[in-house]
């Protein structure tokens, strides 16, 4: 039986009633979700360009682009969601700046890791699992869907990973948004539309990472593969330019997405630009049509 846990946050909404649920990216796999009157921030890495993180095992990897905030510059937010602990995606400035008092939804290993860095509010999913975050109105279901970050021989030097999907109501329907996390085109990814049927926007964690070798992130053939297993509405393609380690280029992408028709699902969001997440009733909603947003 999996797990349902209740993480009710103080205090009302802020402001936050009557804002359109949409998206911001800030670079990598870093974004600002906007959905059902609460603030997500996903995977948070604020060092610049030359810096360099931790991958763990003695290796590391530098980025080539400036986030499109600084970390001083986020607005109030509700909570973190965090594919795995890994330095690309929650580095030495979120360890150091965050609020330690923030929940983060992630997985058990990296809750356990985060709970010695100081966040205990951390809170682990196992697969399946889903908590149920509320603020007065608000509420909004995150449940963790499956992810493998790597072949399964890479399993003993890499960390576990999750993805999710998130899940509100809005203008009198449901509305869902899938991050893969970490992840290559496994089988298990099947399973994500059947718990979660239509889909309106996924986050999909790109770039053909290799470490030693090994690819362990998707690359564009993969991304076209999860595209067809999960079936969103649209496709905002992130972490794919940033760090040195990534060997598969976001134009990879659009091609292999273009070869297999695909291309009109995938709305390419500048970074520091927000995309409006819109209901499908209205068309060609959201971006879809335009190839890019912001």
């Amino acid at each position: 039986m999996n797990r349902v846990i209740e993480l009710p946050l103080p205090g009302t909404d802020p402001g936050e009633e009557g804002r359109p649920d949409g998206l911001a990216v800030v670079g990598n796999a870093t974004t600002l979700l906007h959905v059902g009157g609460l603030t997500v921030l996903t995977d948070p890495t604020f060092v610049h360009r030359h810096e360099s993180v931790d991958l763990g095992h003695g290796l590391s990897t530098r980025r080539l682009r400036d986030p499109a905030m600084d970390i001083d510059d986020l607005p109030p937010i509700d909570l973190v969601l965090l594919s795995h602990l890994h330095g690309d995606h929650f580095d030495q400035v979120a360890q150091a700046r965050l609020d330690h008092d923030l929940p983060v939804v992630t997985t058990p290993e990296s809750a356990s890791a985060l709970h010695e860095l100081g966040f205990h509010a951390a809170l682990g999913l196992d697969t399946w699992d889903a908590v149920v975050v509320t603020r007065g109105d608000s509420r909004v279901r995150i449940t963790s869907t499956p992810g493998r970050h790597g072949p399964p021989r890479a399993g003993l030097v890499l960390p576990d990973v999750m993805g999710s999907v998130l899940e509100w109501e809005a203008d009198g329907r449901r509305r869902r948004l899938y991050v893969t996390g970490d992840t290559l085109a496994i089988d298990d990814l099947r399973e994500v539309p059947l718990r979660h049927p239509h889909i309106d926007v996924a986050l999909f964690h790109l770039g053909g990472t290799r470490v030693l070798g090994v690819l362990v992130t998707m690359d564009a053939d993969q991304g076209v593969e999860a595209m067809r297993m999960v079936d969103p509405r649209q496709v905002v393609p992130v972490h794919h330019e940033d760090y040195d380690v990534f060997t598969s280029s976001l134009d990879d992408f659009l091609a292999a997405a273009t070869a297999a028709g695909l291309r009109d699902r995938v709305v390419v969001v500048d970074r520091g630009r927000e995309h409006l997440m819109t209901p499908p009733e209205g068309g060609t909603a959201g971006g879809v049509g335009p190839p890019r947003a912001g």
